[in-house]
């Protein structure tokens, strides 16, 4: 087996290093969860096999697969993730008074971004011999990780909170997942997954605690680069919505990588955004004591009480010279209106939370008129049909008689004739 340009594990609190060959989640040197680990690699190794143009044309992820952390003789699994469109939103950015643009996220093959996670894990569990994978989710996770596990040929249980949105669980079950609905919090789901993969030996994709799945987010980061040398322009700003904490992370190790390697002349601030009711990463990262572990959002793919890639994510704000805000449900629902209704991009409430978040930024002035600013959309909205109803008002019900239209659209008709 070959990995050479990966040279190390490394855990983000102590600094020690573990084979990257082995399967290891934490640094066992702490308590729980908290010695989270970071995949290191030989980018002389990287750069030597990455010789791939950066002309914009991104067919899936695995145009990078020089800096994925799987072995060469692995069998890719792969339903052909990213390679997302980056759209220009005239409509968005008169909106925002800023120039904005989307990346589209929602498209991948699943509906989610976790695509790019989920086909690292897949191919890594695969090719280790296991027969089962797991993840804890509060839907997008569980439908992605479902996915790729049939596409793979591993079985797959999952573990969600049991008020995730329907839709997101009806994808798994078509996928043939075992769906374990708790009867609690994404944070307890998530502490019995854990439970249960020491129970069972069972293959965790967790992004929080599986190091190599923040390293399939981060081709999100690859992709913009490439795109943003495509269109001639650094964006100065890049916008996720945090849950965990690993999405942002992941978005601003792949960019920060194009940029220390010379493919790329600049790099973006991060702009984190959560919401007030799941605040646990804007906190840390302001310097707030008071920590609130219970999170309470309409936003269910972040509403995460416990975050635990907190420290990747600061780390990322702080390094980029970025910053975290915090917005109400209301603007989010708002907000997820406000895309479809200017650009046609159907978005699920967290992947809507970045532009509320930018609505935020905008008044606070964080970011100026002058910038520009691209948002990613994580997850497509038929995953939560009844958000997207709080946030619309609903259909009109009308009789089957031209009178009622007349009612609604009476004055244009009248219009018309003039």
């Amino acid at each position: 087996m070959t990995m050479d340009h990966v040279t190390t594990l490394e855990c983000t609190l102590c600094g020690a290093e573990y084979d990257p060959d082995q399967v290891i989640y934490t640094c066992p040197e702490h308590d729980g969860v908290e010695g989270i680990l970071e995949v290191k690699y030989d980018y002389d190794v990287v750069h030597d096999r990455f010789d791939a143009e950066l002309d914009g044309n991104i067919t899936s992820q695995w145009k990078y697969e020089a800096f994925l952390p799987v072995h060469e003789e692995a069998s890719v699994v792969t339903l052909n993730e990213g390679g997302t469109d980056l759209f220009d939103a005239p409509g968005l950015s008169e909106a925002l008074s800023v120039r904005t643009l989307v990346k589209d996220d929602g498209r991948n093959p699943t509906g989610c971004f976790k695509d790019r996670a989920s086909s690292i894990a897949v191919t890594k569990a695969k090719h280790d011999g296991r027969e089962i994978i797991i993840c804890a989710s509060t839907g997008n996770a569980a439908a992605s990780l479902s996915g790729y596990a049939a596409r793979g040929g591993l079985d797959c249980r999952i573990f969600v909170p049991g008020d995730a949105p329907a839709g997101k669980l009806a994808q798994p079950l078509v996928y043939g997942a075992d769906v374990l609905a708790v009867d609690g919090s994404y944070d307890e789901a998530y502490d019995l997954s854990m439970e249960a993969t020491g129970e069972y030996g069972w293959y965790n994709r967790n992004a929080a605690i599986n190091p190599f799945q923040v390293e399939g987010k981060r081709t999100v980061g690859h992709e913009l680069a490439e795109q943003s040398v495509a269109r001639g322009e650094v964006p100065d700003w890049v916008v996720f919505s945090m849950g965990d904490g690993c999405t942002i992370a992941g978005a601003w190790k792949g960019f920060r990588e194009f940029y220390d390697l010379d493919y790329v002349e600049d790099a973006p601030k991060m702009l984190g955004v959560q919401a007030e009711g799941a605040s646990a990463i804007h906190d840390a990262f302001h310097g707030h004591d008071d920590v609130e572990e219970i999170a309470q959002t309409l936003a269910d793919s972040i509403a995460v009480g416990r975050p635990r890639n907190t420290l990747k994510a600061c780390r990322a704000l702080e390094e980029s010279g970025g910053t975290s805000v915090l917005v109400e449900d209301e603007a989010i629902l708002e907000a997820e209106l406000l895309l479809g209704s200017t650009e046609g991009i159907y978005t699920e409430p967290a992947g809507a939370t970045p532009i509320a978040g930018v609505q935020t930024a905008r008044e606070a002035g964080i970011i100026g008129a002058d910038e520009t600013v691209v948002v990613c959309s994580t997850g497509f909205g038929l995953k939560d049909t009844e958000s997207a109803k709080q946030a619309t008002g609903g259909v009109n019900r009308v009789e089957p008689r031209i009178e009622e239209i007349n009612e609604l659209y009476g004055d244009e008709a009248a219009a018309a004739d003039d």
